[in-house]
């Protein structure tokens, strides 16, 4: 038995999203017997940037946050840009802050945080040219392989997909987090 059995992980992304940064993470949290989810817009199946596919599960306007442990924001250009004009999206991604419960985000993913109003006086990285962005949502922005901040998990580029994935795991192991707050 491994400490994320019994575990539910939403993954919110559409058609866009850097292939690895979804398939990654969910490999790392499935192999530890979490349960994991893919959340999108639309029902059907998205495609990644290169070839991957992916079957979702259900979509923004039909998924509660409060049904999961955790949620894990693959980036993307065009996945991270086109996630975060859903409103729906936006207000379960708001959830999960609200509750306490770990966000892991990667690359371009972090945008739907600025979004979701939950980057005040949070540290962060992402992508490097997300800085803006996320400076002007009240975030103190870092350039570092992996931030954790109260619950709050978030990595550059697919490089960091190690020490991120075993971040993610360790964040969902711990729970809720009383600083991980909207």
């Amino acid at each position: 038995m491994s400490h994320l059995t019994g575990k539910r992980i939403a993954f919110l992304a559409t058609d866009g999203y850097e292939d690895s940064e979804l398939t990654s993470p969910w490999g790392a949290v499935t192999e530890h017997e979490a349960v994991a989810e893919l959340i999108s817009t639309e029902t059907g199946t998205i495609k990644g940037k290169k070839e991957h596919e992916a079957q979702v599960g259900r979509t923004t306007s039909e998924a509660n946050a409060d049904d999961y442990d955790a949620l894990v924001l693959p980036g993307g250009v065009v996945n991270a840009d086109h996630i975060r004009l859903d409103r729906a999206a936006v207000q379960f991604v708001r959830r999960f802050f609200e509750t306490g419960k770990p966000v892991a985000v990667i690359c371009h993913g972090a945008w739907i945080l600025a979004d979701a109003d939950v980057l005040r006086d949070r540290t962060i990285t992402s992508y490097p040219s997300l800085r803006t962005d996320l400076i002007n949502a009240g975030a103190n922005w870092v350039d570092e392989e992996v931030v954790v901040d109260q619950g709050l998990v978030s990595s550059r580029t697919p490089d960091d997909l190690p020490a991120f994935n075993a971040k993610l795991v360790e964040e969902v192991a711990e729970g809720r987090h009383e600083g991980q707050t909207a």
